[in-house]
């Protein structure tokens, strides 16, 4: 019997798998090669151009960027309507991500501690299914709930709570003539649609969360209120730390919502959405995306120190 008969002939393919076999840093690094350059090319780099475009200006008579090494855009942050604008996004970001934590933690204590076995998928679902629905058709869905002629309306009238409504309505600064016309409304929506960002990480947190520990508190005569606040939030603190990461920047960056509920105030989103759109200010536009990205980094670098990474 020939060689051949016992030993196929090997082709193209089993040589190279041989190669790969004999050189596994040759695999590797082919695998990792397209999307490190779509990293390094296409996220990375557009960074960097924004970063570069931030330091340029707008001539004021030809309106044409001057491509010249200045500091004077980031001077024009300063201004009182572009400082209220960044001023204005925090608070709505900041008043999100507390509103957030303050819902979901219930609702992922109780996932995490007492939900067991479809009980548990139904809360998954639950979390989930918002997510699978198009954001567009959420917002809009909202800003019909909010209208004057909206269900909120409507059932205030019929429980006769109406001048609850009313009175939040007239609040200076965040009311208006409906909810879908003021930053209640606002909120209502940016907590809606990032809540489940929340749930999720908070509810991973707390199902780390030892049970001896909670035992042993009450063994020690501690409350349920002591046992919460010297245990439980401790232990979940990097869970709600790191779906802060997600609420926080989520809205920092949002331009959708502020344009179709609220009362058409400028948020960082809608100023670089309109400044590189309509007015064709890129230098500005840049300037502006730059700032949550410089908030990002020094919220990330904090969260990193409290172990919020390990609950994502």
């Amino acid at each position: 019997m020939s060689r051949e008969a016992i030993f196929p002939a090997r082709g193209p393919a089993d040589r190279l798998t041989a190669a790969f076999w004999r050189h596994p840093r040759l695999l590797l690094g082919l695998l990792l090669t397209p999307p490190l350059l779509w990293l390094g090319v296409v996220y990375l780099g557009s960074l960097a151009a924004l970063l570069l475009q931030s330091f340029y200006s707008i001539d004021e008579f030809s309106g044409m960027v001057v491509p010249e090494f200045t500091l004077k855009t980031y001077a024009e942050l300063l201004r009182p309507s572009n400082y209220d604008v960044i001023l204005r996004t925090l608070l709505m970001s900041a008043a999100v991500t507390l509103g957030c934590a303050v819902i979901a933690f219930p609702i992922a204590y109780y996932a995490a501690r007492f939900a067991r076995g479809r009980l548990k998928a139904l809360f998954y679902l639950g979390v989930m299914l918002p997510l699978w629905s198009s954001y567009l058709v959420k917002v809009y869905a909202w800003k019909l709930i909010l209208a004057k002629e909206g269900i909120i309306t409507w059932a205030a009238e019929s429980t006769h709570t109406s001048g609850i409504l009313n009175a939040i309505l007239a609040l200076p600064v965040i009311g208006g003539n409906s909810l879908s016309t003021s930053y209640v409304g606002m909120f209502l929506v940016f907590t809606y649609v990032w809540l489940p960002y929340m749930i999720l990480p908070m509810q991973a947190a707390l199902e780390r969360v030892p049970t001896s520990m909670l035992e042993a508190s009450q063994d020690l005569g501690a409350t349920r209120a002591q046992t919460f606040r010297t245990v439980i939030l401790p232990l979940a603190l990097p869970g709600v730390i790191a779906g802060s990461i997600f609420t926080f920047s989520l809205t920092m960056g949002d331009y959708i919502i502020p344009q179709i509920v609220g009362n058409s105030a400028n948020f960082i989103g809608m100023a670089v959405y309109q400044l590189q759109g309509t007015a064709g200010n890129i230098p500005l536009a840049a300037a502006f995306a730059v700032v949550p990205i410089l908030i990002m980094l020094v919220y990330l670098t904090l969260a990193r120190r409290a172990g919020a990474f390990d609950a994502l």
